[in-house]
C-alpha cells in the first residue's frame, strides 16, 4: 500500500465490506462503504476536506482563519481534524438533542462548541442560521454551510462514487443512503447514474423527516416522528440534495434501526451508529423487494462509539418507547 500524505491524504479510499449475515439472509450481496475508517471517524470527513479546500481556493479562507459550522456533530469533527492540520480555528454550533459524546470529542479536538436549543430550520435561532450569522461577524472566517455548500456533494462525486464503481467492478445494482445534508446521496448517485443509468438509487429515511414524502409525492411534508437518529432526516430540500438522482425512497423506523445495529453487533461483530442502521435497514428492504442475486451498496457512516449514552443505553431506549434486543 502507498504511504499517505498526512491527515488529509488519509481521507477516502475506504474499504467496501460484505455484511455477511444480511447477505446470507437475503441472497444479495449487501456491501457497506466503511466510512468509519476515515481519520475523523465518519463519512463527513470527505465533505469537510472539500469545503475547506474550496474556501482556500476561492481566497475566502486564509492562513490563521476560522471555520464556523452548524452541525449535529460528525461534520464538525471532520472540520476540526482538517482545520487542526492546516492551522485554522473551529467554532461549532450544535443543537442540544445530540449525544454528549460528540460534544466532548469536539472539545477534545480543540473546537469551540456552542450548544443551542433545538428549533426547526424555519426558526431564526436554528443552529445552522446562528452559525452563519456569527461567521459573518468575523474577519478571515467562513461559514462552511454544509447543507447548501455544493462542495459537499462534489466530494462524493469525485471520490465516493468512483471508489464504489471501481470496488464493485461496475457490478452494483442499488445504492441506498440516508440524507442529512444530502451531499453523500447527491454526489454518489450522480456519478453512479452516469456509469449505469439503470442502477437504482434509493433514499433511506428515518421517521420524522419530510424526504420520504418528497421523493414519493413531490411534497416535502413531515412524517410522524421524531426519531432518535442523529444528523439525518430533513424538513427541507438542500442545495446538495437538489443534485441527487433518486428513483425511490424507503422508511426505516427507529425500532428497525435499533434491531439492526444490535443484530450486527452480536452476529457480525460490527459496532455501528444509528445512520448506518438506517442505511442497512434500507438495504435489506431493497434486497427483499428485488430478490436474490443483486448487489446493494450502502454507507457505514460511523461507528457506535458516539452513541453509547443513547442508542446503546437500555434506559434511554425505554424512555423513547424502544426495546433493546436481548
Amino acid at each position: 500500500m502507498p504511504i499517505l500524505k498526512g491527515l488529509t491524504g488519509s481521507i477516502g479510499n475506504t474499504p467496501l465490506i460484505r455484511i455477511d449475515s444480511l447477505s446470507e439472509e437475503t441472497g444479495c450481496e449487501i456491501l457497506g462503504k466503511a466510512e468509519f475508517m476515515n481519520p475523523g471517524g465518519s463519512v463527513k470527513d470527505r465533505a469537510a476536506l472539500w469545503m475547506i479546500e474550496a474556501a482556500e481556493a476561492s481566497g475566502a479562507l486564509k492562513k490563521g482563519g476560522t471555520v464556523v459550522e452548524g452541525t449535529a456533530g460528525n461534520t464538525g469533527i471532520g472540520l476540526a481534524h482538517v482545520c487542526n492540520s492546516r492551522g485554522y480555528k473551529t467554532i461549532i454550533y450544535m443543537p442540544d438533542n445530540q449525544s454528549a459524546e460528540k460534544v466532548n470529542l469536539l472539545k477534545t479536538l480543540g473546537a469551540e462548541v456552542r450548544v443551542v436549543p433545538t428549533v426547526p430550520y424555519a426558526n431564526e435561532d436554528n443552529f445552522q442560521k446562528q452559525a452563519g450569522r456569527f461567521a459573518a461577524t468575523l474577519d478571515n472566517a467562513i461559514w462552511a454551510n454544509q447543507f447548501d455548500n455544493t462542495a459537499n456533494a462534489l466530494s462524493h462525486y469525485e471520490s465516493t462514487g468512483p471508489e464504489i464503481w471501481a470496488q464493485t467492478d461496475g457490478k452494483v445494482d442499488v445504492f441506498t443512503c440516508a440524507v442529512g445534508t444530502g451531499g453523500t446521496l447527491a454526489g454518489t448517485s450522480a456519478f453512479l447514474k452516469e456509469q449505469n443509468p439503470n442502477m437504482q438509487i434509493i433514499l433511506a429515511d428515518p421517521m420524522g423527516s419530510a424526504l420520504f414524502n418528497w421523493v414519493s409525492t413531490g411534497e416535502a411534508t413531515m412524517t410522524p416522528g421524531p426519531s432518535i437518529t442523529e444528523g439525518i432526516g430533513n424538513s427541507r430540500i438542500t442545495e446538495n440534495l437538489k443534485q441527487a438522482v433518486i428513483d425511490s425512497a424507503v422508511q426505516v423506523t427507529d425500532q428497525e434501526m435499533v434491531d439492526m445495529v444490535y443484530r450486527l453487533l452480536r452476529e457480525d461483530g460490527w459496532f455501528f451508529g444509528s445512520s448506518s442502521g438506517i442505511n442497512l435497514g434500507a438495504a435489506v428492504k431493497a434486497a427483499k423487494s428485488l430478490g436474490p442475486g443483486h448487489t446493494i451498496v450502502t454507507i457505514l457512516c460511523d461507528d457506535g462509539g458516539k452513541y453509547q449514552s443513547r442508542l446503546y443505553n437500555d434506559e434511554f431506549l425505554a424512555q423513547q418507547g424502544l426495546t433493546s434486543p436481548s
